[in-house]
């Protein structure tokens, strides 16, 4: 989570200031590249956890119930990883570009609309447990929120953008002067 935090905020930093300078091109060449740059973090890692995940319970304990619960969850854990290293991206392009309030309302309706219902429904009416309510979450909240993301990034025009930040720049710094 701590490489998500801080990959959002530069990404974020990167697209407002190649906007805010009347690059679109920049701007678009900024996302292409963070979100491929966590991408392969992700699937690094992801494979790493399947690969390894015989291994990775012992780094917590040698009880046979945890180990166990372990391997069930690893699938969970690496769909996680992959999906956290992408969506934290995305949201920050859309901050960096000005879309705070959409990054706000898509979070809230993924999570507590999508999400947490999903998570109650697969964890206690399906009886899945702590697996179920995992999924939900991820697949409801997480997953929802990085095609929804995806998909405006995609359909993004850059170099309007730039001409909307360039605009607010402008604004902004004659109400300085």
């Amino acid at each position: 989570l701590y490489l998500a935090d801080h990959t959002l905020t530069i990404c974020s930093v990167r697209v407002a200031n190649e906007l805010g300078a009347g690059n679109g091109k920049g701007a678009k060449f900024a996302t292409i590249v963070s979100v491929t740059q966590s991408m392969i973090i992700g699937v690094f890692f992801g494979l790493i956890i399947m690969l390894l995940h015989n291994q990775i319970a012992w780094i917590f304990s040698s009880s046979e119930a945890v180990l166990t619960a372990v391997n069930k969850l690893t699938v969970l854990l690496t769909l996680t990883v992959l999906l956290n290293s992408i969506q934290p991206v995305l949201s920050g392009v859309a901050v960096g570009s000005g879309w705070q309030s959409y990054v706000a309302y898509i979070n809230l309706g993924c999570y507590y609309c999508i999400g947490i219902p999903l998570g109650i429904l697969m964890g206690w009416v399906f009886e899945f447990g702590v697996m179920g309510i995992w999924a939900g979450m991820i697949f409801g909240g997480t997953a929802v929120q990085t095609i929804i993301l995806s998909l405006i990034t995609m359909r993004c025009e850059w170099e309007k953008e730039a001409q909307i930040a360039q605009a607010r720049v402008n604004k902004w710094s004659k109400a300085i002067e």
